[in-house]
């Protein structure tokens, strides 16, 4: 079963988002540099825990928060999006130590990530 692993919030300004929800709900928020835009990785709790990962980046698309699901394979999820009147929004492309990554739309353009973890790669 596929699962949500990551969600992100888009803000016309990052860094006041980043520090709002840093002194809401005391996350650990770290720019990340590795990532080419603006992004700030969100830690929001111990690693022994199970969580979803969380992501703060400039609004590139008009919804305010995108979810993302891992799946076992990003070209066969793709394939099933477009069979299923969806669309891909940004074409495949690799996270170094995350996996394959890509943004896509469902028929009423509710836009979402899928994952593919390096292992799976």
């Amino acid at each position: 079963m596929n699962r949500p692993v990551h969600f992100e919030i888009l803000a016309d300004k990052p860094e006041k988002i980043a520090a709002f929800y840093k002194s809401l709900f005391a996350w650990e928020i770290k720019s990340w540099e590795g990532a080419g835009d603006p992004y700030w990785l969100v830690t929001t709790g111990a690693k022994e825990v199970p969580v979803i990962y969380v992501g703060i980046m400039g609004r590139q698309f008009p919804q305010a928060v995108i979810n993302t699901v891992e799946v076992e394979s990003l070209a066969g999820a793709i394939k099933r999006v477009h069979a299923g009147g969806g669309k891909t929004v940004s074409e495949p492309h690799e996270i170094p130590g995350v996996g394959t990554y890509a943004y896509c739309a469902d028929p009423e353009g509710n836009i979402f990530g899928m994952l593919q973890p390096p292992d799976q790669v």
